[in-house]
Parts: structure tokens; sequence; C-alpha cells
């Protein structure tokens, strides 16, 4: 019984100290935008200049 008096209150502080945590990435934009990170690296920000670019090869049908 007595390993409640020190196994809650520690439990409590943890508890808060998630909340806190957790509002406070909340309210500093964290999970505004969860769809551009994973689809960032599909996109080729970079143009490729045709005129330096190799000859492509052609498939014969």
């Amino acid at each position: 019984m007595s390993v409640l008096y020190i196994a809650l209150p520690i439990a409590l502080l943890l508890g808060g100290a998630g909340l806190i945590a957790c509002l406070y990435c909340i309210r500093d934009g964290q999970y505004d935008d969860l769809d551009t990170p994973s689809v960032r690296i599909l996109v080729d920000e970079r143009r490729v200049d045709e005129s330096t670019r190799g000859p492509e090869k052609k498939h014969a049908d």
C-alpha cells in the first residue's frame, strides 16, 4: 500500500509532462502538415535542360 504513495504521484507527473509536451508540439505547428514530408521525395525540384541532356535510347517496336 505504501508503494501507491510513491508510484501514483510519479505516474501523474509523467502523464502531466506528456500532456504538456503534446500541447506544446500542437501549438508549435509540428502536426500541421502530415502529407508533404512523405511525398516530398517523389517530387523532382530540379529542372533538367533538354539541350544538355544526353540522347535517349529508343526502343524498337
